[in-house]
């Protein structure tokens, strides 16, 4: 699933696990990994109709090659089956990632086409009916992950995580540099799993402080982030709570959002500010490690005349491998 607009309670693009070894020798190891998420979804505005939706496809090839017991050469290729609004020819091949690096005890350093440290961010467990802080800016505010021209590093120990990308400016002459730059900072204790996100656009800036505590079958997350854009009178500020409880085979989860939204692009009448109240609630069923089912409903109410929301629901089968 692509990530283009910044969505902060949304689930992040999930990229499969590996799944299967395709080779495994003289320090070369190749796997293959792949999933298939198709839905029936009505999403939340009025004029739209539910329908069947190929939500994600996924194809991917990860290879690490040993060059001695403290570092390995790593290469990832990965490919998107997409069907997005407006498409008439059916659906899109994507490569969404085509990068080289090395990891060790140091940690993994990448080079080309991946997403940004930022595409992690977010505590939400919604499928579908979770908003983000692009909800009324998406003109504005507009936060995409993934680029041609990518530099990242990431180090995990267990306990403490740590996290860099840049995006290297490839503006045409005389236009704005348009790099990007962002980082993550966490730590687990029992547990707790607590991190701070920040991006730096070339007009925009960032940033996301979430937790995450896991108490037997239950997960409790609360996260609090906010956009500015550069020469925009205002902010946009969201408070998130979700928590889940699993038993057995089934979890249910259920979330909120609260958005305030004072930006002077947000395009309103009459007002310059706009509050979005958003809650979720869904049921997931693994029928299999690699196989799941899940229905979720959401509701999205403004007070403000000039938007009007319709009920999310989704039902949908992901399988893996």
């Amino acid at each position: 699933m692509k990530k283009t607009l910044l969505a902060l309670a949304v689930l992040t693009a999930g990229s499969a696990n590996a799944g299967i070894n395709l080779y495994d020798a003289n320090g070369v190891k190749v796997d293959l990994s792949g999933a298939a998420e198709v839905q029936y979804h009505h999403g939340y505005d009025k004029d739209s109709k539910g329908d069947i939706r190929l939500d994600d496809g996924d194809l991917s090839f990860d290879t690490s090659v040993a060059i001695s017991q403290q570092l390995n050469a790593l290469a990832k290729i990965s490919f998107e089956y997409e069907n997005e609004d407006g498409d008439t020819d059916g659906s899109r091949v994507k490569n969404y990632e085509l990068y080289a690096g090395f990891n060790g005890d140091f940690g993994q350093l990448t080079f080309g086409r991946q997403y940004l440290v930022f595409d992690d961010v977010g505590i939400g467990m919604d499928y579908e009916a979770g908003i983000g802080l692009s909800q009324a800016n998406k003109e504005v505010l507009d936060a995409a992950t993934n680029f041609d021209n990518i530099a990242k590093y990431t180090y995990d120990n267990g306990m403490f995580y740590a996290g860099v990308s840049h995006k290297f400016d490839d503006s045409a002459k005389g236009t704005k540099d348009n790099s990007v730059t962002d980082g993550r900072l966490g730590f687990r204790v029992a547990g707790l799993d607590a991190r701070v996100y920040y991006i730096d656009y070339s007009n925009e800036q960032i940033w996301n402080l979430e937790a995450e505590y896991a108490l037997d079958a239950f997960v409790l997350a609360a996260s609090y982030g906010q956009g500015e854009v550069d020469h925009v009178q205002g902010k946009v500020t969201q408070l998130s709570l979700a928590g889940s409880y699993t038993l057995d085979k089934t979890t249910f989860a259920l979330g909120y959002n609260h958005i305030t939204d004072d930006l002077v692009g947000s395009q309103l009448t009459n007002s310059d500010k706009v509050d979005f109240d958003n809650v979720y609630a869904n049921v997931t069923q693994q029928l299999h490690s690699n196989v799941k089912v899940y229905a979720e409903l959401g509701w999205l109410e403004a007070n403000h005349k000039s938007h009007d929301f319709d009920l999310n629901y989704t039902a949908g089968l992901e399988v893996k491998f």
